[in-house]
């Protein structure tokens, strides 16, 4: 990991695309304003975290047999093309 210091109103750069400013410091808490272009997600690390794992659960769940079926006629339809 790299660790940098910067004061209040000092910011770094990612790549050409990402900034990240210290907008406020108040006791054991620092505002951070993130300039990112849209298509770039940003998120607390907890909410990154849950999404993770709830696309994780989603993928590992079996889905319903109708829907596996409809699938595989999808495909066949495609392999008779």
């Amino acid at each position: 990991m790299l660790i940098l210091t910067r004061k209040l109103g000092e910011s770094i750069h990612i790549g050409d695309q990402i900034e990240v400013r210290i907008v406020a410091i108040d006791g054991d808490q620092i505002k951070l304003g993130i300039n990112a272009p849209r298509e770039i997600d940003v998120h607390r690390s907890e909410i990154y975290e849950s999404i993770q794992k709830a696309n994780n659960q989603a993928a590992s769940e079996k889905l319903p047999e109708n829907i596996l079926r409809a699938i595989k006629a999808m495909k066949k339809g495609r392999q008779d093309e």
